[in-house]
């Protein structure tokens, strides 16, 4: 019996009919490193790992990874687009509304019983986006005292 691996990430993209290139290795790896970033943070974790990058360039890389579902992007209302490397399990997100602190939770019931919609209009649904708005405890401390 042999054990399973985990696949490189070099393995994932080829998987995903993704070329090979050192920016979207390290590009995977800043969005799986950090905590749902926007462009600007990618950007400079990408340049630390592999030295100059434009944002263009990452933006290009962001767009081919998102469509690949290796990378998940999230766009909470008032909020520059974010990017995480949490994908395929259909979680959700916390999002303060002073400080725009962002945290993953669960589906609240079961497995994604948010995919059954009171009528889906004849839609096939196969995702769904809930983002719960509120103060972080750090924000709520803040102003309580």
């Amino acid at each position: 019996m042999t054990a399973s691996r985990t696949p490189t990430i070099a393995e994932e993209l080829r998987g995903a009919g993704l070329r090979v290139t050192a920016a979207r290795v390290a590009l995977l790896e800043t969005v799986r490193d950090g905590d749902h970033l926007g462009v600007e943070a990618i950007a400079s974790g990408v340049r630390d790992r592999v030295g100059h990058i434009s944002l263009q360039a990452v933006y290009e890389a962001l767009h081919a990874l998102n469509a690949a579902g290796l990378v998940r992007r999230i766009e909470p209302p008032g909020s520059p687009a974010l990017f995480e490397g949490r994908v395929g399990d259909n979680h959700h997100h916390l999002v303060c509304r002073s400080c725009g602190a962002v945290a993953d939770v669960d589906c609240a019931v079961g497995h994604a019983p948010c995919l059954t919609a009171s009528d889906d209009h004849g839609f096939s649904i196969d995702e769904a986006e809930v983002i719960y708005w509120g103060l972080c405890p750090g924000c709520s401390t803040t102003r309580s005292s």
